[in-house]
């Protein structure tokens, strides 16, 4: 089991960004927003370097898997757009932790899916064919450019998995708006099951407050915990605290 790096959403502002990064860093990420709104110069030419082994397969393509933060995760194959077309700045979103560095990876890539207004569609692409860094990012960007539940399959994809920075990245202000009651709870219980903060589940007091039934799942797991002769953990009776409020 992965460790959290951060209960919260990457910020994303360009000027924090600027504050953090190198001059390097900022002259690539310039190019890189440009690409991906569309307003790069085309140069007729195709990129070189590291990026262009990833777009087009080449010998470093491989090598630059073994890298955590451009590592394949495991997907559904029935989840999986047929016939896809990556856009073409996708090497940059792949490339953003090389050279931006991968603590600001995250908001690096979220701000270029902003930048290109990435449809659904695209979104649910990048998630597929990228690493773990590259699907956490999409499900942080997913309120910024998803209005409504066309999204939730990669939400569900990413909490049945036992990557928590994965986890915790799906339980943010998008599921807190578009899932349903019941794949709510259990994403609540997801996280109590691999220990990932509640304080990152978003909406949690206000969907938890009066939740009968998620009061009985949460008495249940605590009594299993109990006869196994295991701690219950501290978030499991702050949720169930919060159930108890307005509850008839």
């Amino acid at each position: 089991m992965t460790t959290v790096p951060s209960p919260a959403t990457p910020p994303v502002s360009r000027a924090a960004l600027d504050a953090r990064l190198t001059p390097t860093a900022r002259a690539w990420l310039d190019d890189a927003l440009s690409e991906a709104a569309g307003t790069a110069p085309d140069t007729g030419r195709t990129p070189a370097g590291p990026d262009a082994d990833r777009a087009h397969g080449g010998p470093d393509a491989a090598s630059a898997r073994t890298d955590p933060d451009t590592a394949p995760a495991r997907t559904d194959p029935d989840t999986v757009p047929t016939d896809p077309v990556p856009p073409p700045w996708e090497p940059r979103f792949a490339a953003a932790g090389r050279h931006c560095g991968h603590e600001h990876a995250d908001a690096v890539r979220v701000l270029l899916l902003t930048e290109a207004r990435a449809d659904p569609e695209t979104l649910a692409l990048l998630y597929h064919r990228g690493s773990a860094a590259e699907r956490r990012a999409v499900l942080h960007a997913l309120p910024r450019l998803v209005g409504g539940p066309e999204a939730l399959p990669l939400v569900a994809d990413a909490l049945r998995t036992h990557d928590t920075t994965l986890v915790a990245a799906a339980v943010g202000p998008y599921a807190a708006v578009h899932l349903d009651q019941r794949a709510w709870r259990h994403a609540v219980l997801k996280c109590l099951f691999t220990g990932v903060p509640v304080a990152v589940v978003a909406g949690l007091r206000r969907r938890a407050r009066g939740d009968a039934t998620l009061a009985r799942m949460l008495a249940d797991h605590a009594a299993e915990r109990t006869a196994a002769g295991r701690d219950v953990p501290h978030d499991l009776e702050r949720v169930l605290a919060l159930t108890a409020r307005a509850r008839p």
